[in-house]
């Protein structure tokens, strides 16, 4: 069996799909037992690392029923013997065999067991083991209620495999869930953990890495399109370095920007100055001529094209150096528009080159047709709204993954969904996520930024046979690492567009300098 053709550690899996690498373990002869004692070793040990005995000397454990419940028992007896204050929250009269051995070990350890959670009151930690992964059920009543208080207490909780009460695969949460300070993930990520609704529950997320074999994963997922989370070490792949020693400026890519208005001139300042950071080799930006004397002042490398203008300052017409849309590699095209540039929209859209839309962009592919309009380009065409501009251009789709690479397939499009966790969905239904961001992209503008950066990117790897749903995600990793190395030293509330720009070639570096 091949091995699953990337890192086990950006994986991303169903409670189905884990259910079936876990059995595949099973079968081949690794006891359930031995699975579970690895397991909770694993979490038992990084607790005392993170949370050591002198500081957290009273650790409070919730029991479910199930295999979560028979994990946190092991974890109490661990813990236990490490010298810490053991109590245990165990609601449920009915356990699972391999939970009620340990259960009996626990007794006979007399190790305190307790049926209410006020018992647990005086703890310095707790562990949340009621639940892990494939609950579908809302939780209710006493188990709700205990739930209720535990969040109110404001405890520092580690969860195992996932708080309890969020859905494995949605990240919704049934009814109510345990707000955790770490959430600890076993074996593969979870869909879960990479959903905005479960963000606030999650707290800090690491994954456990239990040894799983990577031809066990492939024999599950390898005839499924990939989710993965996107990595340092994936995305310096898809960066286009090193470049050949003898090389010239248009073997290095040569992208079009068609953006800005007299309204928002910024747009158009802010996608350039990050195009300009990708190392493309050639940069154009047609804009209406009223801002081509700014565009020089901040661009002085870029070919500037000024172009008619509607008499409130939007683009009215390409001039035919724009309109030749082959001698670009890539165009991109949004960024300060306005929805008055319709008919430059239009015209767009028949470019025979990969085509990236944004901002007012997208708002007139949605006022002409998402769908019957993107399906009669040649090309590929990206597609970057917000979640506002995504109910827009798809008004039926909802909100879960399905409902994004759904939307992919009918528009033949590649969806870079922005958000905290931004989603990439490719029509043949992959999907690439950022999992690491920072709110200080909340601005205005970061979006103008992600736009020319991404087709400076594609535009460097036109030739080099790179899959376009590789670089668009390293786009947003970049963007994304270089708003959290802004974010690191100026705050969160001092990361402006225009300073995130200058914070993109030392992000570059950075991932550069780890390989």
């Amino acid at each position: 069996m091949t091995p699953f053709p990337c890192p086990l550690d950006a994986i991303i899996v169903t409670a189905e799909e884990m259910r079936q690498v876990e059995e595949r373990l099973f079968a081949a002869g690794m006891p359930v037992a031995a699975l579970m004692e690895k397991a909770a070793g694993l979490i038992a040990a990084r607790i005392g690392q993170g949370f050591p005995v002198k500081q957290f000397p009273e650790v409070g454990i919730l029991v479910g029923p199930g295999h979560n419940g028979g994990d946190a028992l092991v974890v109490a007896r661990e813990l236990w013997i490490a010298g810490y204050k053991v109590s245990i929250f165990s609601p449920f009269a009915q356990l699972k065999a391999l939970t009620a051995s340990h259960f009996r070990y626990i007794q006979h350890l007399n190790i305190p067991i307790y049926s209410s959670l006020e018992a647990l009151a005086s703890c310095d930690l707790i562990v949340d083991g009621l639940f892990g992964f494939g609950l579908t059920r809302s939780l209710t009543k006493d188990i709700a209620q205990a739930v209720q208080t535990l969040n109110q207490w404001g405890k520092t909780v580690v969860s195992i495999d996932l708080p309890s009460g969020l859905h494995t695969d949605t990240g919704e949460v049934l009814g109510i869930a345990v707000k955790a300070t770490l959430s600890l993930c076993l074996g593969l990520w979870k869909c879960g953990y990479f959903q905005e609704r479960a963000l606030c529950y999650l707290g800090q997320s690491e994954r456990i890495d239990l040894g799983i074999s990577p031809s066990d994963v492939a024999a599950v997922l390898s005839s499924s399109p990939l989710r993965q989370a996107v990595t340092s070490a994936i995305a310096r792949q898809y960066l286009p370095l090193p470049r050949p020693l003898v090389t010239h400026k248009y073997q290095q890519g040569h992208l079009l920007l068609i953006c800005g208005s007299r309204r928002y001139g910024g747009g158009a300042i802010l996608a350039g100055l990050a195009a300009r950071a990708s190392g493309v080799g050639m940069l154009s930006i047609a804009v209406p001529a009223y801002l081509k004397p700014l565009m020089l002042s901040h661009l002085p490398d870029a070919l500037i094209i000024d172009c008619p203008e509607t008499d409130d300052g939007a683009i009215a017409a390409l001039p035919e150096i724009a309109a030749d849309f082959t001698q670009y590699q890539v165009v991109a095209c949004g960024p300060g528009l306005t929805v008055e540039a319709k008919s430059i929209v239009e015209q767009t859209l028949k470019a025979n080159r990969p085509l990236i839309l944004d901002a007012d962009a997208l708002n007139i592919v949605a006022q002409l047709g998402t769908e019957s309009t993107l399906q009669k380009r040649t090309a590929p065409t990206i597609l970057t709204p917000h979640r506002g501009e995504f109910k827009r251009l798809f008004p039926s789709a909802g909100e879960s993954w399905d409902s994004l690479k759904a939307a992919a397939h009918n528009s033949q499009s590649i969806i870079l969904l922005k958000g905290s966790k931004t989603v990439i969905a490719n029509p043949q239904g992959s999907l690439r996520i950022i999992a690491e961001s920072t709110p200080a992209l909340a601005r205005g503008g970061s979006g103008d930024v992600l736009t020319g950066l991404m087709g400076g990117l594609l535009a460097q790897n036109f030739d080099l046979g790179c899959d376009s749903i590789e670089t668009i995600a390293t786009a947003a990793y970049l963007h994304a690492q270089a708003g959290m190395m802004a974010a690191s030293d100026r705050t969160e509330l001092g990361v402006d567009a225009h300073t995130l720009t200058d914070y993109l070639i030392p992000s570059l570096k950075k991932m550069v300098e780890q390989f």
